[in-house]
């Protein structure tokens, strides 16, 4: 995992958050590169999950919410870590993490840092607390949502009453959820601030079963065939039902299995019957029964929710394109040279254009051309900087999926030359064919 923090960081994918004050930790900015690969991330989870699907709509909420939503949710009183600290260096740990490791009790266990004896488990809320307004007492406090579901299920009659919905109905949203972790690490895995994709859908109560595997294959596919990753890195962990969340019927974990880390959570699918919104009914005094017209009957609507982090699912992405070769791409030469082989509808940049030399005018003003011509459909970079075969491995790093060279010959027969990332085969295209080469290709 070292070389990837180290590379995430060289190549302009992540820095640490504050890092010339000395960092914050849990905490993660994302560069050029990783800005705009979050993004190309967020985007192919909204087409496969909503845009793609006649019963999917989204949601956009706001991150603060009404305190009662976490007392109605349960956050209040039941989303705790066990924590333990230090009696000498004060140092604070999860306790179940600390267990796990060692795979030991807790009053077997050290203080990994300092030797010193721990304190006693007590339960650490993890929603970060704010203020709202002038004044701060207890009339003022609220919360940054530890989740973004909640925001859909006090959402949930406000759809249902402004579209044309009939169940089995999501409704999507991808926002910023925030929790205090106790011991935040692993780089972007376990942080304070991270992104959610999460959809919960809505069925008749009976039908979990059928929806929830519907859901987890589903899932898996967009893992699959369309971020690409190779399916010998991920497998389906279900959760044992004394395990369970105090709202879920059923839960199992899609995992990846990260360098270092072995197998750790990228998403979750839940089966949440109907616990949230029978409490948001109850608490709010609404009524959030749905109404079958063709069956005249009322009901509350059972949840599956699949929900997973864009923070992570970029991790896995990078470890699972990254790729080492000692000896080159060639096989001959004394460096060893990095491809990060991302899908092409994943990788940030999606074609370089780059002009042969850079001390022609002709070929850097024809090479600017051809810029412009991609980069308004296509997420493009110029690089004239070192030598062709320096820019195509400075490419090639970064997982560009092609490459187009401006040489001599563009300037008598308005060609280019094309080059594949992956194959590193090139050919030879006409500039005004390049927009539909590349609808094909990226």
């Amino acid at each position: 995992m070292e070389k990837i923090v180290s590379f995430c960081k060289r190549k302009g994918f992540i820095f640490q958050s504050s890092s010339i004050y000395g960092g914050i930790g849990g905490f993660y900015d994302y560069g050029p590169l990783g800005s705009q690969m979050k993004k190309n991330i967020k985007d192919n989870w909204w087409n496969f999950m909503v845009n793609t699907r006649a019963n999917v709509v989204g949601l956009d909420s706001a991150i603060i919410v009404n305190p009662k939503v976490w007392e109605a949710s349960g956050h209040l009183e039941n989303f705790t870590d066990p924590l333990t600290e230090c009696k000498k260096c004060h140092k604070r740990f999860r306790a179940d993490h600390l267990m796990e490791d060692c795979g030991l009790e807790l009053s077997q266990i050290k203080c990994p840092e300092c030797k010193g004896d721990l304190m006693n488990v007590r339960n650490f809320n993890l929603m970060l607390k704010t203020f709202i307004g002038p004044v701060e007492d207890s009339s003022s406090i609220a919360y940054l949502r530890p989740e973004t579901a909640q925001a859909i299920f006090i959402n949930f009659k406000n759809v249902l009453d402004t579209q044309r919905l009939k169940i089995p109905f999501g409704i999507a949203q991808i926002g910023k959820a925030f929790r205090n972790e106790i011991t935040p690490g692993n780089f972007v895995f376990r942080t304070r601030e991270f992104e959610q994709m999460e959809m919960e859908f809505f069925i008749k109560p009976g039908e979990q079963e059928k929806w929830f595997k519907y859901w987890l294959d589903e899932r898996i596919r967009w893992y699959t065939d369309i971020l690409g990753i190779k399916k010998e890195n991920l497998r389906i962990k279900e959760t044992p039902k004394e395990d369970l969340a105090h709202y879920a019927i059923a839960c199992a974990d899609i995992e990846y299995n990260f360098p270092s880390m072995g197998w750790s959570e990228i998403e979750g699918v839940a089966s949440r019957g109907d616990y949230d919104l029978s409490q948001h009914e109850k608490y709010s005094g609404e009524d959030l029964k749905y109404f079958d017209e063709a069956k005249r009957e009322k009901y509350i609507p059972y949840v599956i929710e699949p929900s997973c982090g864009v923070d992570r699912t970029m991790l896995a992405l990078i470890c699972d394109a990254y790729e080492e070769l000692e000896k080159g791409r060639s096989g001959d030469s004394n460096a060893t040279e990095i491809v990060l082989r991302l899908n092409s509808n994943i990788s940030p940049i999606k074609i370089a254009v780059l002009p042969l030399v850079k001390n022609k005018e002709e070929i850097t003003s024809k090479a600017k051309q051809v810029f412009n011509l991609l980069s308004p459909c296509f997420v493009s970079e110029y690089d004239e900087t070192g030598t062709i075969g320096k820019r195509y491995r400075r490419q090639d790093e970064i997982g560009t999926p092609f490459c187009v060279t401006i040489d001599f010959d563009t300037l008598n027969d308005n060609a280019v030359t094309i080059r594949n990332r992956d194959t590193m085969e090139q050919e030879r295209i006409l500039i005004k064919d390049l927009i539909e080469y590349f609808n094909k290709n990226v």
